[in-house]
């Protein structure tokens, strides 16, 4: 994410160095929470509100030589699963259930529902797609010590649904969908795991392939790169959605080629950062005119 920030903020240094004299505003707004809420953006535009909203919006992520047309919703869950605690020596009788076997009955309808909902109809933009929708444990938090059999295992989830779908419906056929399986056991019948929902609360979006950002930013990458921009359709979620969804300003991602994210030897490839810091520098130069050419 870096490179792209360090190739927006060229791509404006560039045009200051040249002695562009833009006909129009260009607003750099780096912010916090992409990752977690997504709550950066969102305190950013509000703050804002009531200003010169902006046109259009352009956000540097690593996607590679695409535009971004479309983008899941997300969801994050937390589920509590109970158990019975005991010393070790007692694993194996009746007053001991391990919280963390239990899990494994979640885990398993995690799963299961993971693969129902990509088996449902889907969207047009979404039917290429591999596989659209990922249900993701990210976390078990669970026991004291070795020996002790944990009266409780925590699970938290990163769930996804298509653009469209109501979030307070995904929420509730998850939730559902863990009881159901939770009710063939008899344990967790009888002690049900608790699921909530917190932090991430994202609705997927679809941009129209008629925004004129994106024939601006196709027409400055293909003349100075030799190729077309190609769409891309996200199964993760971007701050595109609080431009596109909440304030009325087509909002795209396009940013340098990487691999790896969130991974060990995550890189980004400098010679895509430099061919991205003159895309964008066309792109604004096209988007916002020169003096005398008035600005869009």
């Amino acid at each position: 994410m870096k490179a792209g920030v360090s190739a927006i903020v060229y791509a404006v240094r560039a045009l200051k160095e040249a002695g562009a004299r833009l006909a129009g505003d260009v607003l750099l707004d780096f912010v916090i929470e992409e990752e977690c809420t997504g709550n950066g953006a969102l305190a950013s535009l509000r703050r804002r509100a009531g200003r010169a909203k902006a046109d259009a919006a352009i956000i540097p992520e690593p996607f590679g030589p695409t535009q971004l047309i479309a983008q899941v919703g997300v969801l994050w869950a937390r589920i509590e699963v109970k158990g019975a605690a005991a010393h070790v020596l007692g694993a194996s009788g009746p007053q001991a259930v391990n919280a963390v076997q239990k899990a494994r009955i979640v885990i398993d309808a995690i799963n299961e529902l993971e693969r129902s909902a990509n088996s449902r109809p889907r969207p047009p933009l979404w039917r290429e797609v591999e596989h659209p929708l990922n249900y993701n444990v990210g976390t078990i938090v669970a026991g004291d010590w070795p020996s002790t059999v944990p009266a409780q295992c925590t699970l938290e989830v990163r769930l996804s649904m298509f653009p469209g779908e109501s979030s307070r419906e995904a929420r509730e056929s998850f939730a559902t969908g863990i009881r159901r399986a939770c009710a063939q056991d008899a344990w967790l019948r009888e002690h049900p795991p608790e699921v909530t929902f917190f932090a991430f609360d994202a609705e997927g979006f679809e941009l129209g392939g008629d925004e004129e950002i994106l024939t601006t930013l196709g027409h400055a990458h293909e003349s100075l790169v030799g190729r077309p921009l190609q769409p891309y359709v996200s199964t993760a979620t971007t701050d595109a959605r609080f431009y596109n969804l909440y304030h009325g300003i087509p909002a795209t991602c396009y940013g340098p080629v990487g691999e790896n994210l969130h991974a060990p030897d995550e890189w980004v490839d400098l010679e895509s950062v430099r061919e991205v810091t003159r895309v964008l520098s066309a792109t604004i130069l096209d988007w916002c005119g020169s003096e005398g050419a008035g600005a869009r």
